[in-house]
């Protein structure tokens, strides 16, 4: 099992920054794949961003390219995403995942329970 605990959401205007932490736990950290993913009010959950297990792989949904940056640091057992330039269409509660499967078609095993992040025009 991982336990997977997100923490920087919150209340931001548009233009601005937030970085999300995820910590996990539970089993070796650099086996998995790590992404977040998004679910804004009466829409479909949507995959953000992943990295793999080192760190040298990403991918970014194209709504955020340019925008927001995934990392990880393998001896904090934590990853991050850097989000700039917030619009109000990114306001959605954001989860961390993780996956030992193959990077290449990332599907989570664990999620966390999710921040919300609010951003307001």
């Amino acid at each position: 099992q991982v336990q997977l605990v997100e923490s920087g959401g919150g209340l931001v205007q548009a233009g601005g920054s937030l970085r999300l932490s995820c910590a996990a736990s539970g089993r070796t950290f650099s086996d998995y794949a790590m992404g977040w993913f998004r679910q804004a009010s009466g829409k479909e959950r949507e995959l953000v961003s992943t990295v793999n297990w080192s760190g040298g792989r990403t991918y970014y949904v194209d709504s955020v390219k340019g925008r927001f940056t995934i990392s990880r640091d393998n001896a904090k057992n934590t990853v991050y995403l850097q989000m700039n330039s917030l619009k109000a269409e990114d306001t959605a509660v954001y989860y961390c995942t993780a996956t030992s499967g193959p990077y290449v078609r990332y599907v989570p095993e664990y999620w966390g329970q999710g921040t919300q992040v609010t951003v307001s025009s």
